[in-house]
């Protein structure tokens, strides 16, 4: 790709004390890109900061490739960079005239007069001072007289605050043309997010000094909840939960495409009952260029992409060091004995004082809303802010070797979730007292080692030394191993598939036609298995998928053990990727033993799949729940989607003569999907005349396939 127009790293500004902008991360490509929030999230310092206005503590700042470093507000406007600022600061005693001719650059597309043209009431009132103009007419004549400086770059900050309705349309339609005549690019500060939205096709959201995430502007402007949990649209910003944060910043896109789209209006002026049809001429000259702004920001890029060489790195070793402080030391000078780098974490929430290398106030400061939600006196919500405050920590580290924590429930709940967020491979490892029980809630779909203390993580003793000590060295040996390991020998690209024991044949014939250019990477659709997989994918080290088992559905629509969660296709959505999908095993719910099946559903049809699986039949009503389901995942997606409806039957039980063969039910799930799915050239439903299994079904899967993946060339082995 070429050159952004500007690029934003890392930017840390401050005000004395006080923290403005904490690690901003913005790319502009080509276009227009808006940026929303509410009131002192950092906006307008950001605007500062590019313009030279305010001085950055830390970070980069890059405008076309060239680094606008130490430079000046008047540099800054002669390298290309026009400003919009709010509250329009004119001069009170020139004339409209008089600053139109101060700044107007000879010889560009931008004149006094194409200024006249866009707003002709300045036209009208030429003549009249900065201070006789209305509030409408001094935004037209600031946004005037940055155009005259004819940039490459237009910053207009909140570009309609303040204005009446048919100022605002005006305003939204000039970025339109904008947009549309593609000489200038915009970065568009704005509180009205109808306006924000209509203007570019993506939106940066803006929360306490940071971009919270990058996303589309039709999805922004067509979620009220989305935007009351973002912006507090609605509400007041104190309302904010922690439920408002976006699950899955952790699993973040690993890649996203940037390609342009044209987009054509069949009339481009208003038509009437005399309008003479629009020659093609015009419609190709009127359509609309749309460039993606370049992904997701950079503090949802995940760690895969970023990425730690395995060579270098600082072990974490994290946990609550007011109670746990003396077994935290420990396992950290074993680890330091050892020749590794090495950081201590404290999470604790009581607020005292820590001598720890990262302190607690730094970890809660990479909270939504800053420290105060941490720091708030009660116990359960200090730990719930300081979960998230660690897990959003991690996401931001670019250094982390391996991490290592020790505690109870309590300080395995808070630590787990912020370990799940590295990519696979990277070391995890939990001392913990719950480590011999259920451990998925706490290891969920990554690789988090948990090791049972034997004896309570309450001081050092006999037994807890031993326990820490394997923990501490265990740790330290996967660290020092991943350094010396070579690279991977396999370039093969990483496809990931799920499978289940009922889709077994199809998915082998897949990975049999595939394997040979191909590391193809089985995932047991059992819930996790689906989560491992997307996690995969998010992290990076997966280049496509074949979800050819969405199983995972059922158990979540009627409680089943083996159920996928809300996000479930979340990482395709994300990713921007080639999605090839099938309705594998939407026939079957599973539960445990025979007993264990819920009493309301005893008089379904169930199956023993072994003494310890149970599987029941879906009905036609969950056909169509499902099918929304997935329909409306299928039409949130950006890359190119297959999805295949297997006619003969979605697994080996629902085949004519098997015990879950029923016709309607399958067409009530395949109908609900035509009826949910927005078909278009790259979002395509295809039925399929065999069984899911049949080898003509798995044979028409790997063409697909190979459509979208060009073969890569062999460098398998040494």
């Amino acid at each position: 790709m070429s050159t952004p127009i500007l690029e934003i790293r890392d930017l840390h500004v401050y005000y004395g004390q006080s923290h403005a902008l904490q690690g901003v991360n913005l790319t502009l490509d080509r276009g227009v890109l808006s940026v929303v929030g509410r009131n002192g999230m950092g906006k307008t310092t950001m605007c500062k900061a590019i313009m030279g206005l305010e001085r950055r503590a830390s970070g980069t700042i890059s405008f076309a490739g060239q680094s606008l470093a130490d430079l000046g507000p008047s540099e800054t406007a002669r390298l290309g960079i026009g400003y919009v600022p709010q509250g329009r600061r004119l001069w009170k005693s020139l004339t409209v005239e008089e600053h139109l001719r101060l700044v107007e650059k000879r010889g560009g597309a931008w004149t006094i007069e194409r200024v006249y043209a866009v707003f002709p009431r300045l036209a009208e009132r030429k003549a009249n001072g900065g201070a006789q103009l209305s509030g409408g007419e001094q935004q037209m004549l600031a946004i005037g007289r940055a155009l005259l400086l004819n940039p490459r770059l237009l910053v207009m900050d909140e570009p309609t605050e303040g204005l009446a309705p048919v100022i605002v349309n005006q305003v939204a339609e000039m970025l339109l043309r904008l947009g549309q005549e593609g000489d200038i690019d915009v970065l568009v500060i704005e509180q009205n997010i109808g306006v924000a939205c209509s203007v570019a096709s993506h939106v940066a959201i803006m929360v306490n000094g940071r971009i919270n995430r990058v996303m589309e502007s039709a999805v922004l402007s067509g979620d009220r909840d989305l935007q009351q949990a973002l912006l507090g649209v609605g509400r007041h910003a104190h309302d904010e939960t922690d439920g408002a944060e976006a699950p899955a910043q952790t699993d973040a896109p690993a890649r996203q495409t940037h390609q342009p789209t044209r987009i054509y209006l069949s009339n481009p002026t208003t038509p009437t009952r005399w309008s003479a049809p629009v020659p093609v001429a015009v419609l190709e000259r009127s359509a609309r260029t749309v460039t993606e702004a370049a992904g997701p920001s950079a503090e949802v890029v995940p760690l895969a992409q970023r990425g730690v060489n395995p060579g270098h790195g600082t072990v974490y070793v994290c946990g609550t060091l007011d109670t746990k402080g003396a077994e935290l030391t420990y396992m950290a000078d074993l680890i330091r004995a050892q020749g590794l780098p090495v950081r201590m974490v404290d999470l604790s929430t009581s607020g005292g004082r820590s001598g720890a290398d990262v302190p607690p106030h730094v970890v809660a400061a990479s909270h939504p809303r800053g420290a105060s939600a941490v720091f708030t006196g009660d116990r359960g919500t200090a730990v719930a802010g300081m979960t998230l405050a660690f897990e959003r920590w991690v996401s931001e580290r670019h250094d982390i070797a391996g991490l290592i924590s020790a505690g109870g429930s309590g300080g395995t709940a808070l630590a787990s979730p912020g370990f799940r967020v590295p990519p696979v491979g990277v070391p995890k490892l939990i001392v913990s007292t719950v480590a011999s029980g259920n451990t998925e809630q706490y290891v969920g779909p990554s690789d988090i080692t948990m090791m049972y203390s034997v004896a309570d993580v309450q001081g050092l003793n006999s037994i807890t030394r031993e326990v820490l000590a394997n923990g501490a060295h265990a740790l330290a040996g996967m660290v020092k191993a991943r350094r010396s390991l070579p690279k991977s020998m396999d370039k093969r690209p990483a496809v990931g598939l799920t499978m289940f024991g009922v889709t077994t044949p199809c998915v082998q014939r897949v990975t049999g036609a595939l394997e040979d250019d191909y590391d193809c990477l089985v995932f047991h659709a059992t819930g996790v298995g689906g989560r491992s997989m997307e996690k995969l994918l998010a992290s990076g080290m997966l280049s496509a998928v074949l979800d050819l088992t969405t199983t995972e559905v059922c158990d979540m629509v009627a409680g089943g053990v083996f159920a996928a969660n809300e996000d479930r296709f979340g990482a395709s959505i994300r990713a921007g990727l080639p999605y090839i999908g099938a309705c594998g095993a939407l026939d079957m719910v599973n539960f445990n033993a025979p007993e264990t099946v819920p009493e309301k559903y005893r008089g379904r049809l169930l199956y023993e799949h072994n003494p310890q699986i149970t599987l029941m039949r879906t009905t036609p009503e969950e056909n169509i729940t499902m099918g929304r389901f997935i329909g409306e995942k299928l039409n949130q997606m950006t890359g190119p989607v297959r999805f295949f409806l297997p006619e003969g039957g979605v697994s080996l039980l629902d085949a004519p003569g098997q015990p879950f063969w029923d016709p309607e039910a399958d067409k009530a799930l395949f109908r609900t999907l035509e009826n949910t799915v927005r078909p278009t050239a790259n979002r395509q439903l295809i039925r399929v005349p065999h069984n899911i299994n049949d080898p003509e079904f798995a044979d028409l899967v790997v063409r697909t396939f190979r459509s979208f993946h060009s073969a890569p060339a062999r460098a398998k082995g040494a």
